[in-house]
């Protein structure tokens, strides 16, 4: 298929405490320790080995939310969706919910089944169906095979975020780097005594338009590459996070590998030219991007348009449908409403929420939030963790200040596109409760208050501490 799951690869955890919110998630990460005793004074002749043992139980860092925390009232949620759906700033079409996950019950709605454009918010569902398709542990390669005498192939695999030079274990972005490449692959051909080669590129693994049409031309700039089987750092041509693109991410990697190749004392000879590479190639080297759950976690945190298009295109692969884009929309719907999700009416024009047309319920998109704090649904719980926390990281890093009782206790997934803002994630109330909320409004004249108004909001919810009376 043209990617693989992370055989034999090295999963790392890494848990990171941002405030109130990730107290929820505290019960995942059970620290362990194993001490080693002294070495003894070797007796002659035969030393004899230390003995490890083992040391004392050591209590949760953070404490666990309870199951029976208090819930905060209907009647004081309900007074804070109003307030939200009267605010003349957000115009006239405004969908609000809050649920409590553990039970499922709505708190607090307006508008709860109303479609609506979704912009970015939308990128949970192709995070979900990534993480209950393919796995957490899938990773994305970039091959060299050797077709005939000194004929070599690059095969990309979906990793559109590899480092022109050597890669970083501990980056998601830049993980795998075509310099490590070039390395393994000149150490194959020197063997051979050559120094000459010529290079192809297979990019066929995805197919169809690289960028859905519902995605305005003028969108385009800045805010999207072209979907392509292999790229350096998401095709931008500078370092700046919406900098402008390459117009053909997979030739412009497959050039920097031909160069890389010549810094390595390996000659290529013409241009590279497209083509299938056969089966019966023999693999001279190999790089693996991120496992998913990492690449998941960027596409949340940061918001990235091309990732989640690439990523819903790996669902589709998994699901055994061509890497397209109406495949990736099939695939990534079917996947989501195999978990329960009721999707009747919903329309996905592409993956990331970009393009106009999308139309999701804010009641649909509670339900998927929810499957991910579900405990029966571990799978899932990657994506909760991925959302960017109020105040601290990713797209939310410059909201929520130090004086919103939202800061460390929201978690969110932005939504923005021109006359359209959303805010959709989870918040933990001064009970300790775990919610759900979706903010949604795309009739909008003043995008900057509404962000505000969605935001007071969540740290309006962070504040509640009413119990429900039944």
């Amino acid at each position: 298929m043209g990617w693989r799951g992370g055989f034999g690869a090295t999963v790392t955890v890494v848990v990171v405490l941002f405030g109130g919110y990730l107290v929820a998630d505290a019960y995942d990460v059970v620290p362990g320790m194993v001490t080693t005793s002294p070495a003894p004074a070797p007796p002659a002749p035969f030393p004899s080995a230390p003995g490890a043992t083992t040391g004392p139980e050591l209590e949760p860092v953070l404490p666990v939310l309870p199951d029976d925390a208090p819930v905060p009232s209907t009647s004081d949620v309900s007074d804070l969706v109003s307030d939200v759906t009267g605010d003349k700033q957000l115009g006239k079409r405004v969908g609000v919910i809050v649920t409590d996950p553990l039970t499922g019950d709505v708190l607090g709605s307006a508008g709860p089944d109303r479609p609506m454009v979704p912009a970015s918010t939308q990128k949970v569902l192709t995070a979900v169906a990534a993480l209950a398709g393919p796995g957490g542990d899938t990773t994305l390669p970039t091959s060299v095979v050797l077709d005939g005498d000194g004929h070599l192939v690059l095969v990309g695999g979906g990793d559109m975020m590899l480092a022109e030079g050597a890669g970083d274990d501990d980056a998601t972005n830049g993980h795998a780097g075509l310099g490590d490449l070039a390395d393994q692959v000149a150490g194959q051909v020197g063997l051979s005594g050559a120094d000459t080669v010529t290079l192809g590129l297979d990019d066929t693994i995805f197919t169809g338009p690289t960028v859905a049409p519902a995605i305005p031309s003028s969108w385009i700039k800045g805010y999207i590459a072209p979907v392509s089987a292999l790229a350096v750092d998401v095709g931008r041509l500078t370092d700046d996070e919406y900098a402008e693109r390459q117009k053909d991410p997979a030739l412009a990697a497959a050039r920097t590998f031909a160069a890389a190749l010549e810094d390595r004392g390996i000659t290529v000879r013409g241009k590279v030219v497209r083509e299938k590479a056969p089966s019966s190639a023999r693999e001279l080297g190999r790089v693996e991007s991120a496992p998913l759950r990492d690449v998941v976690t960027y596409l949340l945190q940061y918001s990235d348009n091309t990732i989640t298009e690439v990523v819903g295109r790996v669902v589709a692969i998994d699901a055994g449908l061509p890497g397209s884009l109406d495949a990736a929309r099939q695939a990534v719907t079917a996947k989501v409403e195999a978990l329960g999700v009721d999707l009747e009416g919903a329309r996905l024009v592409d993956l990331s929420g970009l393009g106009k047309g999308s139309l999701l319920t804010p009641r649909q998109l509670a339900h998927v939030l929810e499957l991910t704090v579900d405990p029966e649904h571990p799978t899932l719980r990657d994506v909760a963790r991925g959302l960017p926390v109020g105040g601290l990281s990713g797209t939310l890093s410059g909201r929520f200040d130090d004086e919103d009782p939202g800061r460390g206790y929201v978690t969110g997934k932005t939504g923005s596109l021109p006359g359209v803002r959303g805010l959709a994630g989870t918040v933990v109330t001064a009970d300790d409760r775990q919610l759900v909320f979706v903010t949604l409004a795309d009739k909008i004249k003043d995008t900057w208050m509404a962000t505000e108004v969605f935001d007071d909001f969540a740290g309006d919810l962070a504040t509640c501490g009413c119990t429900s009376t039944g």
